[in-house]
């Protein structure tokens, strides 16, 4: 049976909750096993649009377990307002269809301050963290500091866990960041109210989704940010706080990496980043507001404008090594359509000499320089199309040649923001 990771290949948003959306019909289980309510999903079902933090996208189809692991940091308040919606609009009926991780790390209200204070204080060297606590939490996981479900649930445990960790926590806002320290009897009393509520998503959900891969069902595993946002291999420090690749898919819900079976990874047709850190193909021009005002390139969690730049095949061929992706997809060609010529950057120089790999000094990155190859566009719309053969010449000699580039196939092209739009080459879930 097939089991399939889908990461996203450049810097985020990548359009990943789409592709997840499609997968999921053919997934029994869908898990989501790393970062926070720092990322979100744009989804069109129908007309209408979903915009998802935390819970994985396949809550938008019946008869799905969704399964948040223990590699991803919950805001308690989040995840209730995310339920709630979707409760109120029909989407979950049954609390059963969704489970959260007993070992999961809690968001605090001190993570947030501290994050929002830190960055303040930067000045002119902020990473353009979105200031809701994640990077704080994963520190405290680190530093076997932190507050775990298991314990939220647990209110005497709890009550000892935050009065020891608010004497560092509020002498830190005090001493060091200048902020007011934080009240013990109001952040108990507010988080045992989440605890109420989310008590019943407890489990032991790593027993729970290898039982369901022992009996023959099928697993989607679901990212969140972009291979280049990864803690270790992305662009450091500008990156998020979590393992993002495929690999932390295995350790982000204690499965087995014997158990996945396919690496799907997530592409634009161009490229984009939010926040700070190096970005070679970065378009300050009219070409990069052409690609942020056509492809609706805005954030879904914090409506920040994305930097634009033409497609970095010396990314994506990074990310096909570190992730060992088995095929790509590649979201939003729809956005070229209205180009005469299109570039693709097809390597780097930095002082001259040519890069065979991504520098990993951040200072060499940001001095890198694009080599790019001119193709030409298709000028006509193909938000109808529904197969390959059908697309214009160009428009399939432009994919060709960036799966020709990246050095593995691309299995699934989207060519607008709904379910139906989109040309699926090879279905994963099927071999």
């Amino acid at each position: 049976m097939a089991n399939v990771v889908v990461v996203g290949a450049q810097w985020g948003d990548e359009g990943k909750g789409k592709v997840v959306d499609i997968y999921t019909e053919y997934a029994d289980d869908v898990v989501r096993y790393q970062g926070g309510n720092n990322a979100g999903h744009t989804l069109v079902v129908g007309n209408e649009k979903v915009v998802l933090h935390l819970i994985p996208s396949g809550i938008l189809h019946e008869g799905k377990r969704c399964i948040i692991g223990n590699g991803v940091v919950l805001d308690p308040e989040v995840f209730i307002k995310e339920i709630t919606k979707l409760k109120e609009t029909g989407r979950i009926k049954d609390d059963e269809c969704l489970l959260l991780s007993e070992s999961m790390h809690i968001i605090m209200p001190y993570h947030k301050r501290i994050d929002i204070a830190r960055e303040a204080k930067s000045g002119d060297k902020k990473i353009g963290t979105t200031g809701r606590g994640i990077g704080p939490c994963y520190e405290d996981k680190i530093g076997r500091r932190g507050i775990r479900l298991m314990d939220l649930i647990d209110a005497d445990t709890f009550s000892r866990k935050l009065k020891e960790f608010l004497i560092e926590k509020n002498f830190l806002l005090e001493k060091f960041l200048g902020e007011a320290p934080c009240s013990y009897d109001e952040i108990y009393s507010e988080y045992q109210g989440y605890a109420d509520i989310l008590r019943r998503y407890v489990a032991d959900t790593s027993l729970i989704l290898n039982n369901d891969l022992s009996n023959g069902k099928k697993a989607l595993f679901e990212g969140a940010q972009g291979t280049l946002l990864d803690i270790d291999h992305g662009t450091y420090p500008f990156v998020t706080s979590s393992s993002t690749c495929s690999g932390g898919a295995a350790t982000g819900s204690g499965v087995s990496p014997r158990a996945i079976n396919e690496i799907i990874g997530i592409s634009k047709a161009y490229v984009t980043r939010v926040g700070s850190g190096p970005f070679p193909t970065e378009l300050d021009d009219f070409f990069g507001e052409e690609l942020r005002r056509i492809g609706g390139e805005f954030g879904a969690t914090t409506g920040r404008p994305r930097r634009c730049g033409w497609f970095d095949t010396m990314v994506i061929r990074y990310a096909v090594r570190v992730n060992g992706l088995t095929g790509i997809a590649l979201t939003k060609l729809d956005v070229l359509s209205e180009f005469d010529t299109i570039k693709v950057c097809t390597g780097y120089t930095c002082h001259g000499k040519k890069l065979e790999t991504l520098p990993a000094q951040l200072e060499l990155f940001e001095r890198c320089e694009p080599i790019y190859e001119e193709l030409p566009g298709w000028k006509q719309d193909i938000t109808s199309v529904r197969t390959f053969e059908e697309l214009p010449a160009n428009a399939k000699s432009y994919v060709r040649r960036l799966e020709e580039l990246a050095g593995c196939p691309i299995v699934l092209v989207s060519v607008g923001p709904r379910r139906d739009q989109t040309i699926t080459i090879r279905n994963p879930f099927s071999d």
